[in-house]
């Protein structure tokens, strides 16, 4: 507890609160002032919450309190009968309620304040069934259901653009470097300006050069609006493959088709699609929305280390060993009654597992059919690119012909030429290495006579010393070069050096003068320092002081002042609550019936007996519904059932009418024929 109140009054003390409390004076605070602390906390996290308590009553105080807390899923410790004591503390501004709740509130203070922004426009507004009704409820209603689910969308695209990386120093970084980037082209287009100022005509070049950039712009989304034609040309085309794809299977199939076929075909795809709907597909559903259930709830729990992640396993561990112990009791309990309903149970799983699988691999080649009839409009688009042109034909294919037979002629003429060139590189290759051969001897020669002579590496130190004395010549001559210009340079220095000492000469006296009476200045400056100092450090004290008894003044003040606020406010609210039950005595007991009809006790009985009235009705209307729910609801599948066959018959009668008119046509025609 004392660790508890410590950073409570931490928390206090620090933005935005700014209390200056230590643990004396905030474990002396009153109820009244406690109550005001934590509206301030919860007016911080909610500023709705920002009033003063002493301007409405103790229960308008702890409704809008305990309707936050709730909001922000505060839960108390305890029981039933605790939340009592704790609605009953909250209201009488009891520590050992309202210090763990402000415990709870400062430990938390961002994530709350994200919470109470969030329920201003999540809290879902309840609206009885019976105004749902009029369909102009229900429309408002689904547009502020709507309004919601793109309240949280955008909160979520929000959320992810603060967690992104893009940060405002590296947005400010981009910013200044765009422009620096504008400035340096603003400086480059001024200088080209000036450049150009000097052309002759530079007026009417500036503007060719303009039209010249409108007209390739110009150019450019011609060239873009050809290809988004060109796209759209080939998507239409497919579209146009696939229907008439389509067609034709469609063709095929009603050829040899019977009524009987189709409909037997219709109900298969029916009562494949509405185990899909029925059975598949909300398994699946409710699956999926589980695992993303789980998976948010490990999202939003903070992050685990390796000690609460070994706590879990063993918590997890446990509980299957209990449930396995719970399995082999139940198993053992009723054995003997449940063995042939097992065994029912067992084969009903089977045969739905079975059916899961069918559709599945159904569901597979279906996908994998779709997938190949893609493949297949592909295929046939890339082979109708791939044919190109129309045929050559006549004069035009003869004329391709002698055209290949020049380039044919051509291409072994250059041919010849690049083996020629070929071969002479080998020959030339081949002397290369000779020659490198016949001088690698030569010098293997020239090295053995030497060491016969005994001058061994004569050759190379000849050519050695030529190379250095090249260099030293060359250095030679730099050298002299640079000591000539460094005497030059030396002569002109003492020059300078001399003229200087000379012109500062005077300046120097000035200066030695100037330096001491800098150093009495300084001196005389110090001394009134040290007093100014010492003034200063006295003044400071006494300040310190007064400000701290007129401090101590000022709360103990406003102490007095919300004492008094709140002993006032309790008189109105005792007043005017012995006012009313004065008034409703006064009435209640006066003989005139009228009168009497006017007390809230007879007005709240007369609520309650209609409100019982109208429940009996409600309950009758209930039952009635109930029992008439499943007969309608039965006649309803029967009418959609009929509906739907009534349906089926006229598109077949439809389809025969169709044929029997062609048949009439064809026979028609050949009539015809025969006549002529």
């Amino acid at each position: 507890m004392g660790d508890q109140i410590q950073f409570i009054v931490e928390k206090l003390n620090q933005e935005p609160f700014k209390k200056n409390y230590n643990l004396i004076t905030f474990d002396s605070l009153e109820s009244v002032q406690l109550l005001q602390l934590l509206n301030d906390v919860l007016g911080e996290i909610d500023p709705k919450h920002a009033v003063d308590i002493r301007e409405e009553l103790p229960e308008q105080t702890a409704k809008r309190m305990l309707s936050l807390l709730g909001i922000l899923k505060y839960k108390p410790p305890g029981s039933v009968s605790d939340l009592s004591t704790f609605r009953q503390g909250l209201v009488t501004g009891s520590k050992p309620v309202i210090h763990p709740v402000l415990h709870w509130l400062l430990q938390r203070t961002n994530e709350l304040k994200k919470r109470a922004y969030l329920a201003r426009f999540l809290v879902k507004l309840e609206v009885p069934a019976e105004f749902l009704q009029d369909d102009t409820v229900a429309d408002i209603n689904k547009q502020y259901e709507d309004l919601m689910e793109a309240f949280k969308n955008l909160h979520k695209e929000c959320e992810q653009l603060k967690t992104s990386g893009l940060s405002t120093a590296e947005i400010r970084r981009d910013i200044s470097a765009m422009e620096e980037e504008k400035d340096q082209l603003i400086k480059r287009v001024d200088r080209l300006k000036k450049r150009v100022e000097t052309v002759q005509n530079h007026q009417r070049m500036l503007e060719i050069a303009r039209q010249l950039r409108l007209e390739k712009e110009r150019e450019e989304s011609l060239a873009q609006q050809k290809q988004e034609q060109k796209n759209q040309l080939f998507y239409a085309e497919q579209r146009l493959q696939r229907a008439q794809l389509q067609l034709k299977e469609m063709r095929h199939a009603v050829v040899d088709s019977k009524p009987e076929s189709l409909m037997k075909k219709l109900e298969e795809e029916m009562n494949f699609n509405s185990y899909l709907v029925t059975e598949k597909i909300p398994k699946e559903l409710e699956s999926k929305k589980n695992s993303v259930y789980f998976l948010q709830k490990v999202v939003a729990e903070p992050a685990m280390s390796q000690s609460d992640l070994s706590v879990v396993e063993m918590k997890i561990n446990e509980v299957n060993a209990e449930m396995n112990q719970l399995i082999e009791k139940r198993m053992m309990k009723y054995e003997p009654m449940d063995s042939k309903f097992s065994m029912y149970r067992q084969q009903a799983s089977i045969i739905s597992r079975k059916k899961e699988a069918k559709a599945e691999e159904l569901q597979a080649a279906k996908e994998e059919m779709s997938s190949a009839e893609r493949q297949m409009l592909q295929k046939t688009s890339q082979a109708h690119e791939l044919e190109g042109a129309d045929v050559l034909k006549g004069d035009e294919f003869k004329h391709y012909v002698n055209k290949l037979r020049s380039k044919n002629t051509f291409y072994k003429k250059k041919r010849l030429e690049i083996a020629e060139i070929t071969a002479e590189y080998g020959i030339l290759q081949r002397t290369e290495e000779l020659l490198k051969q016949r001088h690698e001897a030569l010098q293997q020669q020239l090295q053995a006579t030497e060491e016969k002579k005994g001058i061994s590496g004569y050759s190379y130190t000849q050519e050695e010393l030529e190379r250095v004395s090249a260099v030293k010549s060359e250095m030679d001559e730099m050298k002299g070069r640079t000591l000539d210009n460094m005497s030059e340079m030396v002569k002109k220095l003492n020059a300078m050096v001399a003229e200087k000492k000379a012109s500062l000469a005077p300046v120097i006296k000035e200066l030695r003068q100037l330096r001491q009476k800098c150093q009495e200045l300084t001196q005389e400056c110090d001394e009134k320092k040290i007093q100014y100092d010492s003034c200063a450090a006295g003044l400071e004290s006494n300040r310190s002081a007064l400000e701290q008894e007129v401090k101590g003044l000022l709360e103990e003040c406003a102490q007095e002042e919300s004492n008094y606020r709140y002993v006032n406010c309790m008189k109105r609210n005792l007043e005017v609550q012995l006012q009313r039950a004065k008034e409703e005595m006064k009435v209640y007991v006066s003989p005139d019936p009228q009168e009497r009809r006017k007390a809230i006790r007879e007005q709240y009985t007369r609520m309650i007996l209609e409100q019982e009235n109208l429940g009996k009705k409600l309950r009758e209307k209930q039952k009635v519904v109930r029992e008439n729910h499943g007969p309608n609801m039965k006649q309803m599948k029967m009418w959609q059932d009929f509906e739907q066959l009534m349906e089926c018959k006229r598109e077949c009668f439809l389809k025969q009418q169709n044929q029997t008119a062609i048949g009439q046509v064809i026979q028609e025609g050949g009539k015809d024929r025969l006549v002529l």
